[in-house]
């Protein structure tokens, strides 16, 4: 998953072009999903946010 959108590491939170950080975690993309009233899936998002915390 290499190109021209900057990840953000999970482990690390360091930024970078490729999907693998030199400290061995994963990156993913460092923007949030867009914004819309009709979303579909929000009550689901929002239920297992607070099942992970």
């Amino acid at each position: 998953m290499s190109g021209t959108s900057i990840l953000r590491c999970t482990s690390c939170g360091g930024y970078g072009l490729s999907a693998s950080c030199s400290c061995g975690g994963k990156r993913l993309f460092s923007h949030p999903p867009k914004y819309s009233p009709e979303d579909k899936y929000a009550e689901y998002r929002r239920q297992a946010k607070e099942s992970s915390n």
